[in-house]
């Protein structure tokens, strides 16, 4: 599941505090049943244009990873949460949205290779895609 976050009109304070990118990186795995397997790594970029400064951090999930960039001065932050198990992606949106004080986002959940965490599973899913593929071929004389 991949969970992807454009949230817009947050907290200037919040965006550039580096601790609070820390601390939800750092909190964040556990809220959503995930496991973290390093510490955060968080740091302030300064890009080319001036308003292109920001906090960027990352943390690595045994699952996967939680990734977050701000933007202050555009009051625009973007964040992925990206695991290969299922995860409560409504709780996050919340945990998120309070966090940085998000006035507005936009979200999408993509369901990236959740049928292949289980052999079964995966199998069961194979053999339904095959059908329908089947189905509307010329092999099939139905």
């Amino acid at each position: 599941m991949h969970l992807i976050i454009d949230g817009y009109g947050a907290d200037y304070e919040k965006m550039q505090d580096v601790d609070l990118v820390y601390r939800f990186l750092d909190e964040c795995p556990s809220s959503i049943g995930m496991t973290k397997i390093t510490q955060p790594h968080v740091i302030t970029y300064h890009g080319p244009k001036p308003e292109d400064w920001g906090v960027s951090g990352f943390v690595i999930i045994a699952e996967s990873h939680i990734s977050v960039h701000t933007f202050p001065e555009r009051g625009y932050i973007n964040i992925d949460v990206f695991s290969c198990k299922e995860f409560d992606s409504e709780a996050a949106v919340q945990e998120i949205r309070g966090v940085f004080s998000l006035s507005e986002m936009k979200v999408w959940t993509l369901e990236r290779g959740l049928e292949y965490s289980e052999p079964d599973e995966a199998l069961r899913i194979m053999n339904i895609e095959r059908a329908k593929l089947l189905k509307g071929s010329a092999w099939n004389n139905d």
